[in-house]
């Protein structure tokens, strides 16, 4: 997926500015696609002189004016003909899960450090989806337009709240592995004493 289609669908709801599409991102379709305002600003003109959408100027008083951006015909055709193709599954490429199968030859105190954060991370994650289902699907239903959001937001939360759990499982076998480590040591010193004072 290119963020070009990204940016379609979020058009496909109703004509946004820029503005409004990089807060749609931060909101909602960011959970699943990542990129930040001035992606989505070149994009929009890469989007413009495909004819895949067209900018209308509103004039503002007080306030510069804006411009609002629409799908074509041409842009509802190619994001039909994009939803239209087969998916691929997404690629995991995360550093951590590197350093944990080569756990026996790393520091543990860092990784558990870096494992404490990104357990935070995904719990402040899990909040905001909940918040906003709770906010857009009070009654845990939708119209059959706001189908596909719904099931996006409870996949995002049970994502969320599955690696939560996966990251505090992670924290207390690293925390088993410190201590058993730590008594082990113990023990190995005092059975030096004991020897050294024969």
């Amino acid at each position: 997926m290119a963020l070009a289609d990204a940016i379609l669908a979020c058009l496909t709801e109703h004509p946004m500015t820029g503005y409004e599409l990089a807060k749609t991102f931060e909101s909602s379709i960011g959970f699943f696609w990542k990129t930040d305002h001035q992606q989505i600003y070149r994009e929009l003109s890469r989007l413009r002189d495909r004819g895949h959408i067209q900018g209308r100027e509103v004039v503002q008083s007080g306030k510069p004016n804006k411009l609002v951006y629409t799908l074509t015909a041409e842009g509802r055709a190619a994001f039909r003909h994009w939803a239209a193709r087969p998916s691929t599954p997404p690629s995991i490429k995360d550093d951590l899960l590197v350093r944990l199968y080569a756990l026996d030859s790393v520091d543990i105190a860092p990784l558990r450090a870096d494992l404490m954060a990104r357990l935070e991370h995904h719990r402040d994650r899990y909040e905001r989806f909940e918040r906003i289902l709770k906010k857009r699907f009070p009654q845990g239903t939708a119209s059959p337009a706001d189908m596909g959001k719904l099931l996006s937001l409870r996949l995002g939360l049970r994502h969320e709240r599955m690696v939560t759990e996966w990251c505090e499982e992670a924290i207390t076998a690293l925390s088993d592995l410190t201590s058993a480590a730590a008594a082990t040591s113990r023990s190995a010193d005092q059975r030096e004493r004991r020897g050294s004072g024969d």
